[in-house]
């Protein structure tokens, strides 16, 4: 099983969404969330002052799929997220081991 973790654009939550559901995505989980990139920020200008913004709102997808899914998932969060412009995003990837089912105490080692 993987973890993967997309940090996108907020304008492309549901351009996302959408093609996750299309691909058969089994479930994700969606924050909003402030950060900064390699391009540290942004300046921008309201009433003739500059002024430089350094924490910069993004939204943060959460999906745990099984390994043979990882592929088509991430492709399909590229496809709807980019824009062709710095500040797209980053996809993380991670390994997950085991999970546990709270209303049981079950743990299972894939999805289901």
């Amino acid at each position: 099983m993987k973890k993967i973790e997309a940090i996108i654009r907020p304008a492309k939550v549901g351009d996302v969404y959408a093609a996750l559901e299309k691909v058969g995505c089994p479930g994700l989980m969606f924050t909003e969330i402030e950060g900064q990139g390699k391009q540290k920020g942004i300046e921008q200008e309201f009433r003739g002052k500059k002024y430089k913004t350094a924490l910069l709102t993004k939204a943060k997808l959460e999906i745990v799929v099984d390994d043979p899914d990882v592929d088509k998932i991430v492709q399909a969060i590229c496809d709807a997220a980019t824009t062709g412009q710095a500040g797209d995003g980053r996809i993380f990837i991670y390994d997950i081991t085991e999970t546990v089912r709270v209303s049981t105490g079950q743990r299972e080692n894939s999805i289901g």
